[in-house]
């Protein structure tokens, strides 16, 4: 049974799996384990902003692997969570340096879940399919997300392609637009579903 806002990491997965409980599912995610994967990243040579920008696709990830199957329980809730902000941070370090810390920030092995998670966040079908989701955010944030996560451009080369003054403008509409894309599954799981449901 769910005592309160407590759940077992059995019972957030059906919570988040049958939608009818998602909205409770990621406040209990919010917060039992904001603090530990923020400062995971905040450890690894990122900014609070960064730590915030990483634990919100952290969570929108995890609902999206949920959702899929993708988690078979045989790592704790808090490692996978672990696992898929690694592999998120890794890519957003990836993007800013070719060298140095990268790596160094980085020396960990690389188990099974990590491959997992980090083969998951390459796959062209599921980014295809997701863009499906983006476009219900409007097109300043479809674009924005698009050119970031999917063209792999550096902030400083989205100020060239999009109508914003700096770095810093693109950066806090990114979070802006992430922290949408979080409050439109909250808001509609149906929206959550489609990942699901669109195979063409």
């Amino acid at each position: 049974m769910i005592k309160g806002n407590m759940y077992s990491d059995a019972e957030l997965i059906a919570a988040i799996g049958s939608g009818d409980q998602l909205n409770n599912a990621i406040f209990f995610i919010y917060q039992q384990y904001s603090q530990t994967i923020q400062s995971f990243i905040l450890a690894n040579s990122g900014t609070p902003p960064d730590a915030e920008d990483i634990f919100q696709e952290t969570v929108v990830t995890f609902i999206d692997l949920v959702k899929k199957g993708k988690f078979r329980g045989e790592a704790s809730v808090k490692t996978f969570l672990t696992a898929i902000a690694r592999n998120l941070w890794l890519n957003e370090m990836k993007k800013r340096t070719r060298s140095g810390i990268r790596e160094k920030a980085f020396e960990t092995r690389r188990d099974g879940i990590e491959m997992d998670v980090s083969q998951y966040i390459a796959n062209r079908e599921v980014k295809q399919q997701f863009l499906a989701v983006l476009g219900k955010l409007g097109e300043p944030c479809k674009k924005l997300l698009t050119l970031f996560y999917y063209e792999n451009l550096s902030m400083k080369d989205i100020v060239h392609h999009l109508p914003y003054e700096n770095e810093q403008v693109v950066r806090n509409k990114k979070y802006k637009c992430l922290q949408a894309l979080t409050e439109l599954v909250k808001q509609n799981p149906v929206i959550a579903n489609m990942v699901n449901q669109q195979t063409d």
